[in-house]
């Protein structure tokens, strides 16, 4: 055996043999496409597997995927993916079986996901960082044969499920990868977005939107080898375009976890949490204005999951490339893109990818002048099947399109867009309560129905706080229940039900919800009372002189406007008052500016209070006054 086809070292367990021999070109067999279907003809591969092939043929020893728990190369790659497959195969899976992906940021999510496509099936992406009982409600829902997962959470029942863990597939014997050539319109994979009935819904992909997708990718021409970001939830379809937008191109997918728990790990160990050298990062702005410092190696930057705003755009596409892409998961991952390179404006969301089409139309359905606000629709083949299960929902928002007629639909975002006279769409809103928090669509009906489902709660109302970075949530009591607790209590559900960005960072309990005369809830004014500092009764008043230090207050003032709430004092949690990992990066990246001190977030993560924060400030302030007073120490630490 030689190191170029084996995967990395350490990449094994002990006992588990390496994937010892050279893996044999993908091939295509085309037996599972409908006949007098519009499948590749001739038995060629689907475009995703034509471009692995290529790459593991081209360039065999490069990486293809790097994570916590070690590298693959793409010839490693392409074996690893055979063994996930065969294993796949013995246990039943076939076109449109649908396989829970339980995998985390492992290295073993992207042969896994591959495996399931080359047998025609439907990956279910999970993230192991969700609720037990939304896991469970996402499995069920989607029917899912087979579980791959390192292990099983604990509480998970997966009921009639096959398990299948990737140390037993790494023990299978190495073959070659046999690509199925899947029916165009069956299913390749299920998302589950925020649903407004309070439980997530599942949008149906179809392979036909899949390879649409890839052919698009593959004209955005980025050069091959290094490394691209991907710092997504797995279970979020902006993990898929991270993933496939590398691989497409022939890079690495660095697998990154910039969570509050990824980031603690990495102070932990003495680490930055991003990779060095990366070639392609793709955040949200959000994300992007945290973390910016660490990219400074990027040729290409995407920003997806949030409108871009200007000063954001124009920094970071100074000497580079910059790529403003939307979509909805309902049009396969992505539908616009705006890219410097051809001279697109980059704070808009540019143009439809090849291949799909966008119509900015009235509440007639009838296209409106541009420079006109409409909403915008989206068609081409790569429109996705329709929601799981729910066929009225489907209806509503996947419509004939009348532009192309036969039989082909046009899904309907809810976004308001406006057509620039050169063809560009600016993205200007939200006919509907769907909100954006942190990239990560969230319904704030469903915030609202996990609280009212307490006895305790007889209304409900949510709203993005300042900073569009976190939830505020109001409940009123019911008749007998006691206030005190309650908040805790409804905080305590929504972290069992919802993904952590739908949980509120704040829960009051007012007396009743502010309404506008339509009676519909004042998401405005409950924002703004969200906002105000809460004094229970018997709030003791601080003696006079007995205030927070001027670091203090320095650390106080950067958390109230990262936070958009007012901080009570010195001995206040960041994290009990809304914070979360993006905005600590934002904190302390500000704390830095503000006080010209490389203080790090490791600082805040460990103990997250005022008083300790402006304490390590003061400690870095004397090093460096001591430093300065002594040039005779800095000479001899020179010499």
């Amino acid at each position: 055996m030689t190191d170029r086809h084996a995967e990395s070292a350490g990449a094994t367990a002990p006992g588990v043999p390496a994937d010892d021999t050279p893996p044999r070109a993908a091939r295509a067999e085309p037996g599972s496409a409908a006949p007098g279907s519009d499948a590749p003809a001739g038995g060629a591969l689907p475009p995703l597997f034509a471009r692995l092939e290529r790459w593991t043929r081209e360039q065999p020893d490069e990486t293809a995927v790097k994570a916590f728990d070690g590298t693959l190369t793409y010839a490693a790659l392409t074996a690893r993916t055979a063994r996930y497959a065969t294993a796949l195969a013995d246990a039943g899976v076939g076109p449109e079986t649908s396989v829970g992906l339980l995998l985390g940021r492992s290295r073993e999510s992207v042969p896994a996901l591959l495996a399931v496509w080359s047998l025609g099936g439907t990956a279910v992406p999970l993230d192991p960082a969700h609720p037990v009982e939304r896991l469970g409600r996402v499995l069920r829902d989607a029917g899912a044969a087979v579980l791959v997962a390192t292990e099983v959470p604990t509480g998970l029942e997966p009921g009639g499920i096959t398990a299948l863990a990737p140390a037993d597939v790494r023990r299978g014997a190495p073959g070659a990868l046999a690509v199925s050539v899947p029916a165009p319109d069956s299913c390749s994979y299920l998302i589950y977005t925020s649903g407004t009935t309070g439980r997530p819904k599942g949008v149906e992909v179809t392979y036909r939107g899949l390879d649409t997708f890839v052919d698009a990718l593959g004209t955005l021409g980025l050069p091959p080898g290094g490394l691209g970001l991907n710092a997504v939830s797995p279970a979020f379809d902006g993990w898929l375009w991270c993933t496939l937008l590398y691989l497409t191109h022939g890079q690495g997918v660095a697998l990154t976890d910039l969570s509050l728990d990824g980031l603690r790990r990495a102070a932990a160990e003495g680490r930055e949490p991003l990779s060095a050298g990366l070639r392609t990062v793709s955040l949200t702005p959000s994300l992007l204005a945290a973390h910016g410092a660490g990219i400074d190696s990027a040729e290409v930057v995407v920003v997806a999951g949030e409108a871009c705003p200007a000063a954001l755009a124009e920094r970071f596409a100074r000497g580079r490339r910059l790529l403003n892409v939307y979509g909805p998961t309902e049009v396969t991952i992505a539908a616009t893109w705006a890219d410097s390179r051809r001279g697109d404006d980059v704070t808009t969301i540019g143009r439809p990818l090849p291949g799909y089409r966008a119509y900015v139309l009235d509440d007639e359905l009838r296209p409106v002048p541009a420079g006109t606000e409409g909403e915008l629709y989206l068609g081409g083949p790569a429109v996705a099947r329709g929601y799981r299960g729910r066929p009225g929902l489907t209806a509503s928002r996947f419509l004939p399109d009348p532009f192309q007629g036969g039989g082909t639909r046009m899904y309907r975002t809810g976004d308001v867009v406006i057509r620039r006279p050169g063809g560009e769409l600016e993205y200007r809103g939200r006919r509907d309560d769907q909100v954006k928090i942190r990239g990560h669509r969230i319904e704030l009906g469903e915030v609202e129905r996990i609280a009212a489902e307490l006895p305790e709660v007889v209304a409900a109302a949510c709203c993005p706080l300042a900073g569009g970075q976190t939830l505020g949530l109001a409940v009123v009591a019911a008749p007998g229940a006691d206030p005190a607790g309650l908040a805790d209590l409804v905080v305590e559900r929504c972290r069992k039900q919802l993904p952590a960005a739908a949980v509120p960072g704040t829960v009051r309990v007012l007396e009743r919800i502010p309404t506008l005369s339509t009676g519909k809830a004042d998401r405005e004014a409950l924002a703004k009372a969200l906002a105000a500092p809460e004094q229970p009764p018997g709030t003791p008043v601080v003696a006079q002189g007995a205030g927070p230090t001027p670091s203090e207050r320095i650390v106080m003032a950067v958390w109230a406007d990262v936070l958009a709430t007012e901080v009570p004092g010195p001995d206040a949690d960041f994290f009990e008052l809304g914070g979360h990992s993006l905005a600590a990066a934002r904190a302390v990246s500000e704390l830095r500016r503000v006080t010209g001190l490389r203080v790090g977030l490791g600082a805040l993560l460990a103990e997250p209070t005022a008083r300790h924060f402006a304490a390590e400030l003061d400690r870095l302030s004397a090093e460096r006054e001591a430093s300065a007073a002594d040039p005779a120490a800095d000479s001899a630490e020179g010499a």
